[in-house]
């Protein structure tokens, strides 16, 4: 049958219920227990999401309503696979994986951050991925040192576990 006798719909629609899969950041997966708790309900309300659009009647309207939950699911349990979890921190000698820092920037902001993986990371909600550049210039600084960024100075002045 000619591409002229289908229904334009169709064709929007396989497009729609095809999506790339999510990329999967390079270098290592780490995560809080709390980090992998959140991956795990993530992959769970993908799951929830997919039985409920496998419902649908219209074979169309279900992969279009599945495609999100489908390549969400994809995603989460690859970086459940791949997560290492990491012990929450025992010292507050050193910033490390799982720390709180409050550091002052050399403009006299104040900020506090917990280092954290990249899928818990929400700078918003003061969590930031032990990737960030923030991050790594943070890691393994104690209390009193400065830390350079983008020619801008971080003064490190608590860590809390």
């Amino acid at each position: 049958m000619s591409v002229a006798f289908t229904k334009e719909e169709s064709a929007e629609t396989a497009a729609e219920s095809v999506l790339p899969d999510r990329p999967i950041p390079s270098g290592l997966n780490l995560v809080t227990d709390t980090g992998l708790e959140a991956l795990h309900t993530q992959i769970e309300s993908a799951r929830a999401a997919l039985e409920t659009a496998n419902t649908i009647e219209d074979i169309n309207e279900r992969r279009r309503q599945s495609a999100v939950p489908l390549r969400d699911f994809r995603y989460f349990t690859e970086r459940v696979r791949s997560a290492q979890l990491v012990a929450a921190p025992t010292t507050t000698d050193a910033v490390t994986f799982g720390s709180q820092v409050t550091f002052t920037r050399d403009d006299g902001r104040e900020e506090t951050y917990r280092i954290v993986g990249e899928d818990e990371a929400d700078p918003k909600s003061g969590t930031i991925s032990h990737a960030s550049p923030i991050a790594q210039v943070l890691l393994g600084k104690s209390v009193g040192d400065i830390a350079t960024l983008a020619n801008h100075d971080l003064e490190i002045i608590d860590i809390k576990l």
